[in-house]
């Protein structure tokens, strides 16, 4: 079974694909980045497009009927690995101490729309 997410608490896609898919007992989202849905303008700064990307990814698995809490796997995809730290900090307070979920984290040449942050998940049920 596949169910495509779509909300529009989080930003449309911008390309041929879903915002998440509902497999049953997973859950994957596409990248977020951080976009503000109903603007469709990009934050500004690594913190606040964390912040936003992942608030993102909140309204994606919320249409599933998830939450962070769900959340097994992360990649986070940034433009300037010395990034990292203020990425890292916003992350942490959208997840429960001492039950992260397994992250990478890369260092990429671009990102759509001039990003510095993009963030995909994997989700259990």
């Amino acid at each position: 079974m596949k169910t495509i997410l779509a909300t529009e608490k989080a930003p449309a896609a911008i390309g041929p694909y879903a915002q998440g898919i509902d497999c049953g007992g997973f859950v994957v989202t596409s990248g977020q980045l951080g976009l503000d849905p109903e603007s469709g303008v990009l934050a500004q700064g690594v913190e606040a497009q964390t912040r936003q990307a992942l608030e993102n990814v909140k309204a994606i698995l919320a249409q599933a009927g998830l939450t962070m809490d769900n959340v097994v796997k992360t990649t986070v995809f940034l433009q300037h690995m010395s990034d990292f730290a203020a990425m890292n900090a916003v992350y942490a307070e959208f997840f429960t101490e001492g039950a992260y979920p397994a992250r990478s984290a890369v260092e990429v040449a671009a990102l759509p729309k001039g990003g510095l942050v993009e963030i995909e998940v994997i989700c259990a049920r």
